[in-house]
């Protein structure tokens, strides 16, 4: 079973609609890194010199490749990410090898039996 790398930068107030549907796309967990601070092409207004951004939240997750395109595109149309600049960014790499995802495959292989 060969996976992906999905990384998801999100404001954190859209951290758990995501993971909920991202669940229900085909993931099986993620981990979150809150507090994460981004800078786009167009900068942040500043208030007497405080940033007036909100936070963002890094989640990762090891998806199986035949489901990481559905994950992404579901993670993107929850989180707004094509409405609005700013909004968050998703990206897929690909992943060499894994350890520790034994329990996933064993979830995993009906589920992506279905799919194919």
């Amino acid at each position: 079973m060969h996976f992906k790398l999905l990384l998801v930068f999100v404001e954190d107030s859209k951290t758990d609609v995501v993971m909920k549907a991202a669940r229900e796309a085909g993931a099986t967990g993620a981990t979150i890194i809150n507090n994460a601070r981004g800078e786009g092409v167009v900068k942040t207004k500043t208030f007497f010199g405080l940033s007036l951004e909100t936070q963002r939240d890094v989640l990762l997750f090891i998806v199986e490749e035949h489901l990481s395109r559905k994950i992404l595109e579901t993670i993107a149309n929850v989180a707004g990410f094509d409405e609005a600049p700013g909004r968050g960014i998703g990206i897929q790499l690909d992943v060499e090898d894994a350890v520790g995802v034994a329990h996933q495959i064993a979830a995993l292989t009906d589920a992506v039996e279905e799919e194919l």
